[in-house]
């Protein structure tokens, strides 16, 4: 209930803060030294957001259906594809961060290239991404132009994942690691029995942060690869209409916010079990 009530805090603050800005902001801009530095508060660049709202349930097209179905459908055609992502890119993202851990010569040869690999604007990524996988099959079945997105989506997220696995598999105190030596503990059950669970807050934060990332990959990579039945798609068709309809480009945006938190929610369910087992294991133990 406080995580729901902060998320509806943080969606007044920041409905607050845009008719703020409209309200009171320049309608050309506030230009500093030659360069625009806050954006344009007319109707045209910001629409109201109840504007934005009543877009939503006009239809897309004349006849047509309601923009909120076309736009939901939408998220959740994205939705599918992030999740694929984002399960491949945990899945990478954990194993990496066991070997790191396992080895010190792979940590120290592997995670600088693991962090650099985040530095490729993905913009130049997509396209290559994109042509490699043209020439690709899994068996019988040819490439999709949704797996494209997906290889996009798990790029992008399995760097937090990599990252905070490997801090929260080392957290443990050296006193616990000796008590695992002393009970004569190989290294498998030391990782299932101290590091796995000593991992989980460094591994839930993560997981957010690599869901947000994957939702980021999808919607980039379906710009980018020109997949149609996305969000990403759909940010690009509507915004030919930003001169004639502007509130119709923000509705697709929202769509996008919304797949955001609906992943960053569905980690917060796995993460409330797992979490609170942990918490009574400790009370146990204690």
């Amino acid at each position: 209930m406080r995580r729901v009530l902060s998320v509806l805090a943080a969606v007044v603050v920041a409905v607050a803060v845009w008719e703020g800005y409209k309200a009171v902001g320049n309608p050309d801009g506030t230009v500093l030294f030659g360069t625009r530095v806050l954006p344009r508060a007319d109707d045209l660049s910001m629409p109201h957001v109840w504007d934005m709202l009543r877009r939503l349930g006009r239809p897309e097209l004349t006849g047509g259906r309601p923009v909120w179905q076309v736009v939901l459908a939408a998220a959740a055609f994205t939705l599918g594809i992030t999740a694929a992502g984002f399960a491949v890119g945990a899945v990478v993202g954990l194993l990496l961060a066991v070997a790191m851990q396992r080895f010190r010569i792979v940590e120290r040869g592997l995670l600088p290239y693991v962090i650099l690999s985040q530095t490729v604007p993905l913009v130049a990524l997509a396209p290559l991404v994109a042509g490699w996988s043209g020439n690709l099959s899994l068996g019988p079945y040819p490439w999709a132009d949704w797996m494209t997105v997906a290889v996009i989506a798990a790029y992008l997220s399995f760097f937090p994942v990599a990252v905070g696995m490997l801090r929260g598999l080392q957290s443990p105190q050296a006193s616990g690691v000796e008590l695992m030596r002393s009970y004569a503990a190989g290294w498998w059950r030391t990782l299932v029995k101290l590091r796995l669970p000593a991992s989980l807050p460094y591994l839930f934060p993560a997981l957010r942060l690599a869901g947000a990332a994957a939702v980021v990959g999808a919607v980039v990579g379906e710009i980018s690869t020109g997949t149609r039945g996305g969000i990403g798609r759909l940010v690009i068709e509507y915004s030919r209409e930003a001169t004639s309809d502007p509130a119709k480009v923000y509705t697709a945006m929202l769509g996008a916010a919304l797949l955001g938190l609906v992943v960053a929610g569905l980690v917060s369910l796995l993460e409330l079990p797992l979490m609170r087992h942990r918490r009574r294991v400790s009370v146990v133990t204690m």
